[in-house]
């Protein structure tokens, strides 16, 4: 996935958020979302990040147009 590619969703893995934004390994990712370090939503047994809060945090613009099904 590239970075375009994760600002047009809502959500991405632990794994994917991490090496996108923080360059992080995946064994990192995990303990930086333990840590709390960027915000997780847990349903059932995944754990998602939400991309707008990382977008809003490093100044970065999501493009949500492009998903179907999502409210404009």
């Amino acid at each position: 996935m590239t970075l375009d590619e994760a600002l047009s969703q809502a959500t991405v893995d632990v794994q994917t958020a991490g090496k996108l934004f923080f360059k992080l390994g995946r064994n990192a990712a995990y303990d930086a979302a333990k840590r709390g370090d960027f915000e997780t939503i847990r349903m059932g047994g995944k754990i998602v990040v939400p991309v707008a809060p990382i977008a809003v945090k490093l100044g970065l613009k999501m493009n949500l147009n492009g998903n179907k099904g999502l409210a404009a």
